[in-house]
């Protein structure tokens, strides 16, 4: 079989997305005692491996740096801890978040560089504002799909220096104006928003996030899942595009109730089309189950 038919043979691409991870706190504990592979049930591992890719929000740096930065709630992973992540199908990591940069900038560049040794891709960071915005291409067949992350938070004690190592905080105008350049580009490509953003604790959507997701689709994005508030909230779609506003948690400590409930988004893109579908998960001591 030559190349060429085996690209004629890609008819879909398999994406699945997912919300929070935290390998610290609570969870740590799980992996210390039990190993990492607790964190993973048989139904989850089976929905990765039946994806081409799966992206996690990686709610933590991973790094053997112990430079905190003053904050309230300060993470950090082991980065040994990675590989293991792979093992299980994730193929990249959003660092776009309000816990990538817990262990400073060094912290930050020495995740991301872990992250590459494991042999995943991290999305939503880098050597300045530049290299943590700039869109990730998951793939090229059957169309080019693309992946832009971006935090909408202040950091807490955490100057935005835009030229220093940073995570990618574009504003909703800057996402805007990539989002149409991709499109003008290649009209047929498919463009991904994720967001950290909303309230915490909250299940309702609020009106601003209703507005600027709806500002990003007009742009020409084709899907958006977000996260951040540690809640499920709800989706909608608009102008036939789907909007998840929030996904919650995924391998995480739940604080209540509330914080145990999620989902799993999994985008199944073809040449012409694409379909998207919510995968509800409850996460039970740290680990996630589907519900249905």
């Amino acid at each position: 079989m030559n190349v060429s038919s085996i690209v004629l043979a890609v008819s879909s691409f398999v994406i699945t997305l997912t919300g929070d991870i935290l390998l610290d706190r609570g969870v740590r504990q799980v992996v210390e005692q039990k190993g990492i592979d607790q964190l993973f049930s048989a139904e989850i591992d089976s929905v990765f491996r039946t994806s081409d890719a799966v992206v996690g929000n990686l709610e933590c740096p991973a790094t053997k740096i112990h430079a905190p930065v003053f904050k309230q709630y300060i993470f950090r992973a082991e980065p040994e801890w990675l590989g293991d992540l792979k093992r299980h199908g994730v193929t990249h990591l959003n660092l776009a978040n309000n816990h990538s940069i817990d262990q400073g900038r060094k912290g930050l560049i020495d995740t991301k560089a872990q992250i590459l040794k494991a042999g995943m891709i991290p999305i939503g960071a880098g050597q300045n504002q530049t290299e943590a915005a700039s869109p990730v291409l998951l793939t090229e067949q059957p169309r080019k799909v693309w992946l832009i992350a971006s935090l909408q938070l202040a950091l807490e004690n955490f100057a935005r220096l835009p030229d220093q190592p940073c995570v990618s905080q574009q504003t909703i105008e800057a996402l805007c104006q990539c989002i149409a350049q991709l499109r003008r580009d290649d009209p047929q490509c498919y463009i991904i928003v994720s967001l950290h953003w909303g309230w915490e604790n909250h299940v309702e959507v609020v009106a601003r996030q209703r507005y600027e997701a709806r500002q990003l689709i007009d742009a020409g994005a084709d899907c958006l899942v977000c996260h951040h508030t540690h809640t499920l909230q709800p989706s909608e779609t608009y102008q036939g595009k789907p909007i998840f506003y929030s996904i919650g948690n995924f391998i995480f400590d739940p604080r209540n109730d509330l914080n145990r409930h999620g989902a799993m988004v999994r985008l199944t893109i073809t040449e012409q089309g694409a379909t998207a579908e919510e995968l509800p998960i409850v996460i039970r001591q740290c680990t996630p189950y589907l519900t249905k």
